[in-house]
């Protein structure tokens, strides 16, 4: 996904985190309905995000919570509070990088859509497609999954957060704690990695 200023896309955004907003303040004020609309407004990207990191739904079940926690409790260190998105995915990013350190566990690039589409910046490479179907070998799968977990940690976090799940790169680049241009570079790098890694099981 590409930030288009003007477009209806920003027209979306501005209106979510105008309405991201609102349910801050009314949580803040002791309403606790509109942090159960967070919640559910973001629960399923908080856990894609979490699984994709760990590779286990278990384990991003328990960070999802954990982050929704962590969230509930620092609301009010929030000092923007229409940025509660990308706060919110800085937490969980933080908190899976961490219990991944912790319990070593691997990492998934797709398991639950069809295809992962990995496009070079300014299409200057190409398109580079993994495909994900029921004839996969598990030794491509787990070579898939091995590969990006030898990702260096922020290539492999701004490769999941923009190329997989589609964030902006502006909000990458808040959630990763970088300049866009070093997210830009750090996807780059992380794209041409897994192409020389997995050159057998990719299709150009």
């Amino acid at each position: 996904m590409k930030d288009q200023p003007g477009s209806s896309v920003d027209a979306l955004r501005e209106a979510q985190q105008s309405a991201d907003a609102e349910c801050v303040r009314r949580t803040r004020a002791g309403d606790l309905r509109a942090f159960d609309e967070l919640v559910e407004r973001y629960q399923r990207r908080v856990v894609s995000v979490a699984f994709r990191l760990l590779n286990n739904s278990h384990d991003a079940a328990d960070v999802c919570q954990e982050a929704f926690l962590r969230a509930y409790r620092s609301l009010e260190s929030l000092q923007e509070p229409a940025r509660f998105a990308a706060w919110l995915m800085r937490i969980t990013a933080n908190m899976a990088l961490n219990y991944r350190r912790d319990r070593e566990t691997g990492l998934s690039l797709s398991t639950e859509e069809g295809a992962a589409f990995l496009e070079d910046p300014g299409g200057a490479q190409g398109l580079v497609q993994v495909v994900h179907d029921p004839t996969i070998t598990s030794e491509a799968m787990s070579a898939i999954q091995a590969a990006i977990a030898r990702l260096p940690e922020k290539q492999r976090l701004s490769l999941v957060l923009f190329a997989i799940e589609g964030l902006p790169q502006k909000e990458v680049a808040e959630i990763v704690g970088c300049g866009v241009e070093a997210v830009k570079w750090n996807v780059f790098q992380a794209r041409k990695r897994l192409r020389e890694e997995l050159a057998e099981y990719l299709t150009e």
